[in-house]
């Protein structure tokens, strides 16, 4: 398994909803049916956050621009042809408008705010956020293990540029194809192609450097039995 594949494998939640696809949720908010919205925001809210926070470090900056881009997504409902996929659809309208806050905001940044540590400010993922990791109930070394590899992993994608970024997120952790994603940022595909190479060798490189580094000493879990 990559190790972009290994950050997907953590951050890709089940869904509880059925089999209806994007398409016919879409025609049926074009009908007013309200509890299709509510689907497809169920469907993709967590995704929509999780591209927004690639753009803005700040968590609440970023949930706003998902309610506008979901504002955007019933206005422009009507006028979508199909000629991507409703998900693509969405997150090019998401992220025009991180583009534009992430401009705004850099604009009109605190000094208070360059003085903060990366650490500290909201991340691509939450480096903190306990759900995304699987419990390791039986085995604690392998869970801490795991827990330190994840942390290492998101680590390195939040110190990526942000170029780099947000292809391997669109690619590794939301699943989209390279047309999917040349589409939506506006590049070639050789460009792609070496964006992702350049941000996954990264990823490889900081997991191999952890794991020589930072494996726990068997006798750190002797101690503490």
């Amino acid at each position: 398994m990559s190790t972009s594949a290994a950050i997907a494998r953590d951050l890709r939640r089940p869904s509880s909803l059925g089999t209806s696809s994007d398409q016919l949720l879409l025609e049926r908010v074009r009908a007013g049916d309200e509890l299709a919205l509510a689907d497809l925001v169920e469907r993709h809210q967590h995704s929509l956050l999780r591209l927004a926070l690639v753009f803005l470090r700040d968590r609440a900056s970023a949930e706003e621009v998902v309610q506008e881009t979901w504002v955007a997504v019933l206005k422009g409902v009507a006028a979508f042809e199909g000629r991507s996929s409703v998900k693509s659809w969405i997150f090019r309208i998401l992220i025009r408008r991180a583009q534009t806050r992430l401009i705004r905001e850099a604009r009109s940044i605190p000094l208070s705010a360059l003085r903060r540590s990366r650490l500290e400010t909201e991340s691509v993922v939450d480096l903190a956020s306990e759900e995304i990791l699987p419990p390791c109930y039986d085995n604690p070394e392998k869970q801490l293990i795991e827990r330190e590899t994840m942390r290492c992993l998101k680590l390195a994608l939040e110190r990526l540029p942000i170029h780099l970024r947000v292809v391997v997120s669109l690619r590794d952790i939301e699943g989209l194809d390279s047309g999917e994603v040349c589409k939506l940022l506006a590049i070639s595909e050789s460009a792609q192609r070496v964006r992702l190479h350049r941000a996954r060798s990264r990823l490889r490189e900081a997991l191999k450097i952890h794991l020589t580094d930072a494996t726990p000493h068997p006798r750190a879990f002797a101690a503490v039995a």
